[in-house]
């Protein structure tokens, strides 16, 4: 009734769309983005690149290590766990394993740390319980001499726990080191060569040591008594690691008097700060007064949970505080490290592939690398 249109007349639409011809893609605004097929949630770690299967053309567009959305832009250690070690992303993570098992166990002796020029005489101490004392003791100890170091593990807490974390004897009436504080046994009479592990000797403790404080009031020089002891050992050692108790009484004096060094290991939670200023005097007491030589060199963090702020506050805070003398590499929960001395081994040897192991071969390797630094040293 208005006329004809002029032109041919449109196709009216077939599948109901008003004013869009069929098969005509409707238009929304914008380009439609490609199909993206579904992916796990992303857990803050950096997706390695997929390898693709031997014999066929490298997967196109997908995500690297450093780029793991494809675009380039992103850092390689953003968003990346600093107890994460780094890998190529083509290794699997079995083999790559292996290879941190093959260089921590070094069992052609091929790898070797750096000796010091002189014995490094180093007391691990804290007297918070419970912060990794015993467990940095051994595990250290271990991974220095796996790598060329001759070393010695004096056992001075009466619990005993770094002779059997080495798998020595330290039952009643076997020879420990209380015969060497009271009786003047020689150090050489007691110690023990450690099984498996070539270069490592232990003190052990036995349940006697618990009587020893008391002992040693009345004793002229009670405070140098371990000193005295490790000097006249006819053999020398490249380190002397000295387990000390939890507390701030005569043995851990003996053991402030008898080193060069401090290594206090320290755990990242608040409690393990509250004491700490209460050490640091009574070193300094024992550095005017009976050890001239004793420096604090080392600060070890111990038990780093990356899942809480807590431990990055409590990192933070000893590291502000304490400057280069805390390692860089950070000891991790890790329950491998829980589980070795109930099989009378290090993590070390228990399993070199794992967190703990690593970490502690990093910190070993830090500390041998400080010794050279500082004193100059041989390979």
């Amino acid at each position: 009734m208005y006329g004809s249109p002029v032109g041919p007349q449109p196709t009216p639409p077939s599948d109901g769309a008003e004013g869009r011809r069929a098969g005509q893609p409707v238009d929304y605004g914008y380009a439609p983005e490609p199909h993206v097929p579904a992916q796990a949630p992303r857990s803050g770690l950096s997706t390695p690149a997929v390898a693709p299967v031997s014999g066929s053309a490298p997967m196109q567009g997908a995500p690297t290590a450093t780029s793991p959305t494809g675009d380039g832009n992103r850092h390689p250690d953003e968003h990346v766990s600093r107890e994460t070690p780094e890998r190529d992303e083509d290794d699997p993570p079995l083999a790559m394993e292996a290879l941190r098992a093959v260089q921590i166990l070094n069992p052609s002796g091929e790898i070797t740390m750096p000796r010091p020029d002189h014995p490094r005489v180093l007391c691990v101490a804290n007297q918070k319980g419970g912060v990794g004392k015993t467990t940095t003791t051994v595990n250290l100890a271990v991974a220095l001499a796996l790598h060329g170091n001759r070393v010695l593990v004096v056992d001075l807490d009466p619990q005993g726990n770094a002779s059997t974390g080495l798998n020595v004897p330290h039952h009643a009436g076997v020879p420990d080191v209380y015969d060497c504080l009271i009786d003047n046994v020689p150090l050489s009479e007691v110690a023990q060569a450690v099984e498996g592990i070539p270069n490592l000797f232990c003190v052990p403790a036995t349940i006697d040591l618990a009587g020893a404080e008391i002992e040693l009031v009345s004793v002229v020089a009670r405070e140098s008594r371990l000193a005295r002891a490790i000097s006249a050992h006819p053999e020398k050692f490249d380190y002397v690691f000295i387990d000390c108790p939890p507390s701030l009484g005569l043995l851990t004096v003996n053991a402030l008097c008898a080193a060069q060094e401090v290594l206090i290991p320290i755990q990242c939670e608040y409690y393990a700060l509250e004491g700490l200023n209460q050490l640091i005097n009574n070193i300094n007491l024992v550095r005017q007064h009976l050890n001239p030589t004793l420096d604090v060199s080392t600060i070890l963090l111990t038990m780093y949970d990356r899942r809480t702020r807590l431990a990055d506050a409590v990192e933070q805070d000893v590291r502000n505080h304490f400057g280069e003398k805390v390692l860089h590499a950070v000891i991790p929960r890790n329950v491998r490290v829980s589980e070795a001395p109930s099989y009378g081994q290090s993590v070390m040897t228990y399993d070199p592939g794992s967190r703990g192991a690593t970490s502690y071969f990093e910190a070993a390797l830090e500390i041998a690398m400080r010794g050279v630094s500082d004193n100059g040293g041989t390979a």
